[in-house]
């Protein structure tokens, strides 16, 4: 059996003390390490080798379990995968806090006076306390009469693409992958950012505006933790793949169902409940992890246009 176990730190100097860990963690897997290849600074890929009789799923549970147990207090990024499969031809992606680095609704709060109360609510949702649905309606409400002008100076003072975020896309674009925004948070958001990052398509839900104001209500059905989880059947179902030729990344409980359907399921900075569940973190590197962790080098990734004159 051939594993990929990728590495991936902001500094490059730990990687080559990561790599020793992980190959004294699968030595009692009967593993051994048959190839290093370096992806590009502070990102290692090694193939490994497995002789055993457990099944795929079970060597792998074991496997990043080890791994992951090695590396706990070292400031590294680490996917441990099957080498056959690991570049995937869907991309789906959470929005806020992922692919971008706020919470727009929390920051639209801020414009309606409301953001503390507003951003309670939302973490407690995003932790899986509370209802994802219930709390998105009791957080709109808070903003019923906010001018909509308000939305479009939200984006424009408040949201950023997070590091990486746009050399992920592009590269993944480039590659012939479908890239798809889908976010429990509202379409005014994910259009815009989904053009900036370069997103082939983007689902999100809706306000409901009377005239040139909130009136506090949301068009149903809501998009949560169910609808994201279809977003990703339904795209894949679309280019005729698996489920598992995907690759879903997020940081809440609403985007948990997505994250375990997926081949491979990333928890990006994300809360406990989700970082467990998830087959891999990224808690230190930046969005270009994802690209390492599916065998890309640094050359191939995309590049932004510089204009240059005469």
């Amino acid at each position: 059996m051939h594993l990929a176990v990728t590495l991936v730190a902001p500094d490059p100097s730990v990687i080559p003390a990561a790599a020793v860990r992980v190959e004294q963690a699968l030595s009692p897997l009967s593993a051994t390490i048959a190839g290093r290849r370096i992806l590009g600074p502070g990102a290692l890929d090694l193939a490994v080798e497995v002789f055993t009789v457990l099944s795929a799923p079970e060597i792998l549970a074991a496997a990043r379990e080890a791994v992951h147990q090695a590396l706990e207090h070292l400031p590294v990024d680490v996917a441990v995968q099957l080498t056959e499969g690991r570049r995937k031809q869907l991309f789906i992606a959470d929005m806020d806090s992922t692919i971008i680095g706020c919470e727009c609704l929390d920051e639209l709060a801020d414009f309606a006076g409301v953001k503390d109360e507003v951003a309670a609510i939302t973490e407690r949702a995003m932790a899986g306390e509370i209802g994802f649905e219930g709390a998105l309606r009791a957080r709109v409400a808070m903003l019923t009469g906010l001018n909509n002008a308000a939305l479009q100076r939200c984006y424009d003072e408040r949201v950023r693409l997070n590091p990486g975020a746009w050399t992920l896309v592009q590269t993944l674009r480039a590659k012939g992958v479908r890239c798809v925004l889908v976010s429990g948070g509202f379409s005014f958001f994910t259009t815009r950012v989904a053009e900036a990052c370069g997103f082939q398509a983007d689902r999100a839900n809706r306000f409901i505006e009377d005239g040139d104001a909130l009136t506090g209500a949301v068009q149903e059905p809501i998009l949560g933790r169910e609808a994201k989880l279809a977003a990703l059947r339904e795209e894949a179902a679309r280019l005729g793949i698996a489920p598992a030729a995907a690759i879903a990344i997020g940081d809440g409980a609403n985007d948990l169902a997505m994250i375990e359907a997926a081949g491979l399921g990333v928890a990006y900075r994300a809360k406990p409940v989700v970082a467990a569940q998830a087959d891999c973190r990224i808690d230190h590197a930046d969005l270009t992890a994802l690209l390492y962790f599916q065998g890309y080098a640094a050359e191939d990734f995309a590049q932004p246009l510089t204009l240059t004159g005469e």
